[in-house]
């Protein structure tokens, strides 16, 4: 399993774009201090396999230029980004994905509730659907593979796929059709730069196919399995009625290769640090989590918000309730990622890094690369 870290700022990015606190302020004359949008791709398996990008914010397509394992080739539209997994609604987690609609096809996994208000709220599939094909899949507590080789489950060159409204959406409801599943990793040996390429059809509205299960039919060898970990109804404001309370609005993802036994935590909001996390973060190699705020207090003494950290539904780092603490006991390497920009450990310099070395943390730095 191969992680690289796209971004690792929370909603805004590193500088603000309307703000002058000492964070943006040093991001502005030391460039190298910017931080884009928290999101991460993961790849299963070697050199030729594609990538799954966890949360695409404003900053996906520079995110994806920054990275050379994302880029396009041989071909002049072949790509080795397979799809998207999002853990929440938020719109820094969300918004890239109209940025993505240049894709031939995309596969976007979300839970119920997120989808729904991506769908219904944003308008996201009504949006979308006159540029590409979208197959929006549930992300859930039961595991699911990741297709590391990208079979196209059995379709030949030349075979196309509508692009059909997605579930829930204002047009698949006047359609009332039956929506297209849509390949999760493309076609076959559709991988990295350099390897050998097929590329998908132009989406075409009079050819509709029923979805493919071969896809979840894959060997433990050539995937990876991913889970949600159901963690809090916190909302995104522009959803703030929508529906009844369900602890999979925020969810933190399980990554789990069986061949090699490696497993990743990617919680880049956290709310609540309930038992099935705690038991998910104690077996994985790799943690990276919330680092939104250093203390409870950081919101209201910077002059934000009247709300503490917690609050506004992000556990600190430190202080008694402070993640840190948790952390420190965990036998495997623990990260930082979406830090706001009143975040001291947004300056290099900063005494907190000391303190968080001393506990064996660290700051996920943009662009890193983790092999597990």
């Amino acid at each position: 399993m191969l992680l690289q870290v796209l971004g690792t700022a929370a909603g805004g990015g590193v500088p603000q774009w309307n703000c002058a606190c000492p964070g943006c302020a040093g991001a502005r004359t030391h460039p190298r201090r910017r931080r884009r949008h928290a999101s991460l791709a993961v790849r299963s398996g070697g050199p030729g396999t594609r990538w799954h990008i966890v949360n695409a914010g404003p900053d996906i397509a520079d995110q994806i230029e920054s990275a050379p394992a994302l880029l396009p080739g041989p071909g002049s539209r072949e790509t080795p980004v397979a799809g998207v997994i999002l853990t929440d609604a938020e719109l820094d987690h969300t918004l890239g994905i109209a940025r993505l609609r240049e894709a031939e096809g995309l596969v976007v996994r979300a839970t119920a509730p997120v989808r729904d208000a991506l769908l219904d709220r944003l308008r996201l599939g009504d949006v979308l659907s006159p540029y590409t094909a979208i197959e929006w899949r549930e992300l859930s507590e039961k595991p699911e593979a990741l297709s590391a080789a990208g079979t196209a489950g059995g379709r030949e060159r030349g075979e196309r796929l509508e692009a059909l409204p997605a579930p829930g959406s204002t047009g698949e409801r006047a359609r009332r059709g039956q929506p297209e599943a849509l390949s999760t990793a493309g076609p076959d040996g559709w991988g990295e730069r350099g390897g050998v390429s097929r590329a998908l059809s132009a989406p075409r509205p009079t050819e509709c196919r029923p979805p493919d299960d071969r896809l979840n039919a894959l060997s433990p060898s050539s995937s990876i399995q991913i889970s949600a970990i159901p963690l809090s109804a916190k909302r995104p404001r522009y959803a703030a009625d929508a529906g009844p309370d369900d602890p999979t609005w925020s969810v933190a993802l399980r990554l789990y290769e069986p061949a090699t036994g490696a497993t990743a935590v990617y919680a880049p909001a956290i709310a609540i640090w309930s038992d099935a996390l705690d038991e998910a973060v104690r077996s994985a190699g790799v943690v990276i989590v919330d680092g939104t705020f250093w203390d409870d207090e950081e919101p209201i003494r910077s002059g934000i918000s009247t709300r503490t950290a917690t609050a506004m539904g992000h556990l600190p780092i430190d202080g008694p309730h402070g993640t840190s603490h948790r952390l420190t006991a965990l036998p495997g390497r623990c990260l930082y990622t979406h830090l706001n920009n009143t975040n001291p450990l947004n300056d290099p310099a900063a005494a907190q890094h000391a303190r968080l070395a001393e506990r064996g943390l660290e700051v996920a730095a943009e662009r890193m690369v983790i092999e597990l």
